[in-house]
């Protein structure tokens, strides 16, 4: 019982936030691209899919980033207790852990088309390399974010078995979103982070930060109607978009205090609701 707990402190298996939020853009590509006028028994599969990968694929990252991040974790007060980092769980069986999860991760994958096989595959050095980011760059939100929003990619591609701008124009607005999210994630740790010399975008704009989250955001929103507006959707989808942005933009922004770090663990968390709604509007707005 020991090991099973230390090794769901170390998938951070409790705290589902973190697959969701990898899981949710998985979602939204699937359903802009699906239709539903067909067979919908395939395409609540491939969200169990999506869905099951998520969880794979988010608990072998924890585990990649806390190997990688020891020495830093040791020195940050929320992360110095983790496994890996407190000397728990060694790096051998780390290491053993991820493998396993990836090699399952795998046999979930090839239940999607050749295409869609290979371009998951492709984006593996992104998933393992990205946790390094922030000891060389300002920007390791962005990295990111093209990380966690491959799945939006996926998710059409499994469909259509290629990719169009729609997808593209939808991942580059995610993007921004991951950015948006992390960035507010990363101001709990700001103080740390500078001590020890890690860079991050809450460093780079901690003096206009509300500006730049405002900025991330628009975009984010700018590209839901953009893909709306491509895919031809049903207007009531629009409608849902004025509540993606009044969430966003006053239960998020509005009520964000950056010094607090519960308020930033509030509104981070806030992105699992987030998630959600842009799915619902979109599934809403295809089947109507």
């Amino acid at each position: 019982m020991h090991h099973i707990n230390l090794f769901i402190e170390l998938t951070r298996l409790k705290k589902p936030i973190g697959y969701m939020l990898l899981f949710w853009p998985c979602a939204w590509g699937l359903t802009i691209a699906y239709d539903f006028s067909k067979d919908v028994i395939t395409y609540f599969f491939y969200l169990s899919l999506f869905f099951l990968g998520s969880v794979l694929m988010r608990s072998a990252g924890c585990i990649i980033n806390d190997i990688l991040d020891r020495n830093y974790d040791k020195k940050v007060f929320r992360t110095k207790n983790r496994p890996i980092a407190s000397g728990k769980v060694s790096v051998t069986l780390g290491l053993f852990y991820a493998g396993l999860l990836c090699l399952t991760a795998l046999f979930v994958l090839i239940n999607f088309n050749t295409f869609t096989i290979f371009l998951a595959l492709a984006s593996m050095p992104l998933a393992f390399t990205y946790p390094l980011m922030k000891r060389y760059t300002y920007w390791p939100q962005l990295f990111l974010g093209f990380t966690f929003n491959y799945g939006l990619i996926l998710g059409w591609t499994s469909v259509y078995n290629g990719v169009s701008v729609i997808p593209l124009i939808f991942y580059l607005g995610a993007i921004f979103w991951t950015l948006g999210y992390d960035t507010i994630y990363g101001y709990q740790d700001i103080k740390d982070d500078e001590i020890i010399g890690l860079k991050s975008t809450s460093i780079k704009f901690k003096k206009e930060p509300i500006v730049f989250l405002k900025i991330c955001y628009l975009i984010f929103i700018i590209s839901l109607l953009l893909t709306g507006y491509m895919i031809e959707i049903n207007k009531i989808y629009f409608i849902f978009v004025i509540f993606i942005f009044v969430q966003m933009f006053f239960f998020q922004l509005n009520k964000l205090k950056i010094q607090d770090a519960d308020s930033c663990l509030s509104a981070f968390k806030s992105n699992n609701f987030l998630g959600l709604l842009v799915f619902v509007s979109i599934l809403i707005g295809k089947i109507l």
